[in-house]
């Protein structure tokens, strides 16, 4: 009950305050020879900037972009405000307004035009809290989770297959083993092939298996392993 009496008293105060400098603003523009609808268009025009201004300044509250243009404004329309309700206060012959009163009214359109023009198509940043959070990877989500085991599976039951008897299964017969291909160690082979490479460009041939056996005394199984490598 308190906050709605204190919310009215405060939008009664601001009706109040509105209107007195409503009022004031369309007399000076008045004075100042703007006449009919157009002493009626000042105080809204000052009005608007300063509403503008005031939010521009609301939204980049939580921002980093710069705030000086929306300041400015801001005191410009509260300049023109307050200076009108100073003005008709009793400070300024309203019958004889000054030349340069009359200048600045007169310029006020194009002035409150460009402000509100300015205010209107600036970017808006957005806010550092209403940054998207980053998308968590399925790789990270499954190394967090704890290994579940795996669902068993009631595999059918296959019949066992029949044993053949005794009698019918042949001796198997082993396999002739074949013989075991020595390891060669590759600086061997590139010993080799320089051997090779300095008979073939002495003679004019290829080398064979037993001279190649003789240059690098080894056994003739590793020799016949040497000379696969190098055919």
């Amino acid at each position: 009950m308190r906050s709605s009496l204190r919310l009215d008293a405060v939008l009664v105060q601001a009706v109040i305050a509105g209107a007195l400098s409503f009022s004031h603003l369309h007399d000076l523009a008045q004075a100042a020879g703007q006449s009919g609808w157009k002493a009626w268009a000042y105080p809204v025009s000052v009005d608007l900037l300063l509403v503008a201004s005031w939010h521009r300044l609301r939204t980049l509250r939580n921002t980093d972009a710069p705030r000086q243009a929306a300041w400015i404004w801001f005191t410009v329309a509260l300049a023109a405000s307050l200076g009108a309700n100073v003005a008709t206060a009793g400070l300024l012959d309203l019958a004889d307004v000054p030349d340069w009163l009359r200048i600045l009214v007169a310029g006020w359109p194009a002035l409150a035009f460009l402000g509100g023009t300015l205010l209107a198509h600036s970017p808006v940043p957005t806010s550092q809290q209403d940054e998207a959070a980053p998308v968590p990877d399925e790789a990270d989500e499954g190394r967090d989770q704890p290994d579940r085991p795996a669902p068993v599976r009631d595999l059918p039951v296959q019949p066992e297959p029949a044993q053949p008897e005794p009698e019918a299964i042949a001796p198997a017969t082993a396999a002739p083993a074949l013989p075991a291909v020595p390891s060669v160690p590759p600086a061997l082979i590139a010993h080799a092939r320089k051997l090779a490479d300095s008979h073939q460009a002495a003679t004019g041939h290829a080398i064979d298996r037993d001279t190649l056996r003789s240059r690098l005394g080894v056994p003739a199984p590793m020799a016949d392993a040497i000379a696969a490598q190098l055919a």
